[in-house]
């Protein structure tokens, strides 16, 4: 099984913050090299220029024999790809077929297509590192994760001995992509799937970036979940911008031909806001920037049901974060009022995992959930 270095520190490749960051993302993971980033980032103007660089990365990488490097700037290239390009496709296809048959051919990976709603959700298991496993470590992403781009967090639990299964529930991945399955609030549906499907009755569930906030949703319904672990957390969609932009966007949601009128002159403005509206439209497999809006309302904290989450409890928070200011985690802490044990961690900027999700530091945070699993075992 694969074990991964994980470099310390966020780097300003790029000075348009969302191309920064995802090309700090996969680097922080420990999927790409960090002079490939600076080479990148200076051909890289605009988002147009994106999906041709990180394609010609992903070759020039393979030429040399890097096909850990390949195989994510191919994922990396299918991410800003837009929904309509049918590149898109392909290059998930392509980052798939590599990531499986081979970068990590040779490992022990267990795939499995799970029934869900005449369809399928994808899955994958790491039995851990010796025959008697700690326990079981389930663990998904959020709003526009992969799977496979979490492999090297289920590799970490693996190496210390736990079984770790992952997988895609709507919205994400192959769900999405191959199964139609648009992206929705209610994540004890697919979790139950998945518990169901592996007979498992005492777990720790794992949430990332948006799966923060789907991991109490599940919770919240689920009594064979234990133990949650939520890496950056939301609470409530609507409340993450201030107050009086909160009342404005509600007003707007209902005057949608203003709506239309404002969204357009913005995403003419604004490439990378253009990008973000098509994805939320694509993920949610809606028509129109309303009804993708509208799809992201239901994140919401009476569909969350914080209140009945009884389980021991874990919240890391990055206190720069750009997707999710840092207000919405004390609110989430205070929330969850029936929760067995909160421990919470907010990172700083000299932890150096002060941003989403802890890139810049994932070691860290990966060392901070083993030990508060060593604590609640």
């Amino acid at each position: 099984m694969a074990q991964f270095d994980y470099p310390v520190g966020y780097h300003d490749f790029h000075k348009t913050k969302i191309i920064d960051y995802q090309m700090n993302r996969w680097y922080s993971m420990g999927y790409t090299r960090k002079e490939d980033m600076v080479d990148a980032a200076t051909r890289i103007k605009k988002l147009e220029d994106w999906k041709e660089e990180m394609i010609k990365q992903a070759e020039k990488a393979i030429d040399e024999k890097r096909i850990m490097n390949g195989t994510f700037y191919y994922r990396a290239a299918e991410f800003f790809t837009h929904p309509n390009d049918p590149d898109k496709l392909r290059l998930y296809d392509t980052f798939i077929e590599m990531f499986y048959n081979d970068l990590f051919v040779e490992h022990d990976i267990e795939r499995y297509n799970i029934p869900y709603e005449n369809v399928y959700l994808p899955a994958m298991r790491l039995p851990s590192n010796n025959k008697n496993a700690r326990g079981t470590i389930v663990i998904h992403g959020g709003f526009d994760s992969f799977m496979e781009e979490l492999y090297s967090m289920a590799s970490y639990f693996a190496h210390l001995n736990y079984e770790v299964i992952l997988f895609e529930g709507p919205g994400q991945g192959g769900a999405l992509k191959k199964s139609g399955l648009a992206l929705s609030y209610e994540w004890e549906k697919p979790t139950k799937a998945v518990l169901d499907y592996f007979k498992l009755n005492d777990v720790t569930l794992l949430g990332v970036s948006m799966g923060g906030w789907l991991c109490f949703r599940a919770a919240a319904h689920e009594q064979r979940i234990k133990r949650v672990i939520a890496l950056s957390i939301a609470y409530d969609y609507m409340k993450i911008p201030p107050p009086i932009i909160e009342k404005f966007a509600l007003w707007l949601f209902k005057h949608p031909k203003l709506m239309y009128w404002m969204a357009d002159v913005k995403m003419k403005m604004m490439p990378q806001e253009k990008w973000g509206t098509d994805n939320l439209m694509y993920i949610t497999k809606t028509d129109t920037p309303l009804d993708g809006g509208m799809a992201l309302l239901e994140f919401n904290a009476a569909h969350l049901k914080s209140g009945h989450v009884t389980q021991d409890v874990l919240i890391l928070t990055g206190s720069e974060d750009h997707f999710i200011p840092l207000k919405m985690h004390d609110i989430q802490v205070k929330a969850l009022t029936n929760a067995k044990s909160i421990t919470e961690r907010i990172f700083t900027r000299d932890d150096h995992a002060h941003n989403h999700c802890q890139v810049g530091n994932f070691s860290l945070a990966l060392r901070v959930m083993a030990n508060w699993l060593n604590e609640k075992e």
